[in-house]
């Protein structure tokens, strides 16, 4: 069975609060290198969005999970194909290429790993966990590479 294209965990309202925080912070430029506020366009409004994103490294490139799942940010990008991260008055703006399910284990480990006291409660397996542990939960969280900047 399919996941469902839209699940994903709403925040809460302590975790909305947070998130807006942290994205005013790394709006003025302030956070880890990895931290940025994405942009993307609403797909039906037009309007600008920006939500605080870990950016996650690795030797074979730079990608975006999404750990709370299909979002709305993760529709909006979809739509758009592109997006821009930005960190104080530095912005870039990237094609977004999606990573298909047999390709995510090794990154979602490598984000749990890296990012876990952020992001750990979203994963049903704790960090550390070996790769093949990840890919019977590869469609539930999406992930995309960046391509660029442009």
């Amino acid at each position: 069975m399919s996941p469902n294209p839209t699940a994903f965990e709403k925040p809460s309202s302590l975790e909305f609060l947070f998130n807006r925080a942290v994205g005013f912070l790394v709006g003025l430029g302030l956070g880890f290198r990895h931290n940025y506020l994405l942009q993307v366009r609403g797909r039906k409004s037009g309007t600008l969005y920006s939500t605080p994103v870990d950016v996650l490294s690795v030797a074979s490139g730079r990608y975006l999970v999404a750990p709370r799942g299909n979002t709305q940010w993760v529709r909006n990008a979809l739509a758009a194909g592109r997006v821009t991260l930005k960190k104080g008055t530095q912005s870039s703006e990237f094609e977004l290429r999606s990573v298909p399910d047999a390709q995510k284990p090794e990154l979602l480990k490598a984000y749990l790993d890296q990012f876990r006291l952020s992001v750990g409660r979203f994963f049903p397996v704790p960090p550390g966990s070996p790769p093949a542990a990840f890919a019977p939960l590869a469609s539930r969280y999406p992930v995309f590479e960046l391509v660029g900047p442009r």
